[in-house]
């Protein structure tokens, strides 16, 4: 340690400030290289914010369902399955309470028509009149035949397809008639984001601004579950406005009651039923997301 010290003293002054001020000068250029790369990145930042501003109308859309009211029909291969199963269990199981009394039943009907009968072997029966298992049996049989069930199937009801009330073993889904350029179509019911505001409240907006709702939905989720661009029509397509990015959200009908029929241009319609109003680009990134439970 102590060579190196040696040496620098024996240099002289002026050689030691030389080379000082080479070591400043590449300090300097060092620092001039940094800010040319923030100048050179301050032009990007400028287009990466003037490419925000995009002539895309952002837009957000919910998908509404209403889930089966009713459970669906068996089909062949799972009624089959299921009387599989009712044969296993009743193969497998013990005798319940009812079956044991019809076998006592026959057994006091028996001993009751022999000569030597005692009622007093009966002990607390005995004087009792014997309300056999079977005339339970006709008793509820008499019930049942008196109960009315609600229709799973309303022929009416189902072809109406602005009822919600309609096709009840089966997943609905709203639509709304809404005007794109100058054109109608019927579309997941949507509206235009605002600043300020999340898509999820957007879409929450445009479900609340349906006139005469009347129902309740639950959101799923606060991310979207899909998206969908287009173009505007030539006619009424602009620089500034040259179509819209549509981001939909999922959306079930509450528990806390049925929805009412609105009072507007809706449809109520099944998964299979789609294909008959929607677009064919607009329905498949639908169908995607669209659970037909």
């Amino acid at each position: 340690m102590a060579a190196p010290c040696g040496r620098m003293a024996t240099k002289s002054l002026s050689h030691v400030l030389s080379v000082f001020g080479r070591t400043a000068a590449g300090n300097a250029a060092c620092r001039h290289f940094s800010v040319a790369s923030v100048c050179r990145a301050t032009p990007q930042s400028k287009i990466a914010a003037e490419s925000g501003s995009s002539s895309w109308t952002l837009m957000a859309a919910v998908c509404l369902q209403r889930l089966p009211v009713v459970s669906a029909d068996f089909s062949p291969v799972e009624e089959r399955f299921k009387q599989m199963l009712l044969q296993m269990e009743l193969e497998k199981s013990l005798l319940s309470d009812h079956e044991l009394r019809l076998l006592d039943d026959a057994d006091r009907i028996r001993r009751k028509q022999t000569d030597d009968y005692d009622s007093d072997e009966e002990g607390a029966h005995g004087d009792q009149e014997i309300m056999l298992g079977q005339d339970l049996e006709d008793t509820w049989e008499q019930k049942l035949k008196s109960f009315q069930p609600a229709p799973r199937v309303q022929p009416e009801v189902d072809k109406d397809l602005t009822s919600a009330k309609r096709c009840l073993a089966d997943s609905l889904v709203l639509l709304a008639e809404q005007r794109v350029g100058g054109e109608k179509l019927w579309l997941l019911p949507q509206a235009q984001w605002q600043e300020g505001e999340t898509l999820r409240q957007t879409a929450e907006r445009a479900l609340a601004s349906l006139p005469a709702a009347g129902f309740k939905a639950t959101f799923l989720g606060n991310a979207p579950c899909g998206v969908y661009k287009y173009k505007l029509p030539k006619a009424v397509r602009t620089e500034s406005s040259t179509g819209c990015k549509v981001f939909f959200f999922k959306a079930i009908v509450a528990d806390d009651g049925q929805p009412k029929a609105p009072a507007g241009p809706f449809l109520w319609l099944k998964k299979s039923e789609l294909q008959r109003y929607l677009k064919p680009a607009y329905r498949m990134k639908v169908e995607r997301f669209i659970l037909a439970l």
